[in-house]
């Protein structure tokens, strides 16, 4: 396994979403598409991710509310560095910054 897929899958890190617009809006189009741009900002440089959606596994009913705070949590498996991986991010909607962290799969 990666040095990079190691890292990332010991403990939360910190993460954001990498809209076009930092905004509560490109968010909820993201969603709608059923893929957002996660960064990982304590790797070299950040690593960024494109996490697919996995709506049965994900909580994004708050992109819906009026409540500014609310913070939504992204579940999407991937690969990285030929490893397969799932992405847990919680972003809060106020910010678009939050905490995540991957898991191997299998």
């Amino acid at each position: 396994m990666s040095e990079l897929v190691e890292f990332l899958c010991k403990g939360d890190h910190p993460v954001e979403a990498t809209l076009r617009e930092k905004t509560r809006e490109a968010m909820k189009e993201a969603i709608a598409l059923g893929h957002v741009p996660i960064k990982f900002t304590d790797t070299r440089g950040g690593t960024e991710l494109v996490v697919p959606l996995d709506r049965k596994r994900s909580d994004v009913r708050a992109i819906e509310s009026n409540n500014g705070s609310a913070e939504i949590k992204v579940v999407g498996d991937l690969t990285l560095d030929y490893v397969r991986v799932t992405c847990v991010a919680r972003i809060d909607l106020a910010t678009l910054e939050g905490e995540g962290h991957l898991e191997r799969v299998g």
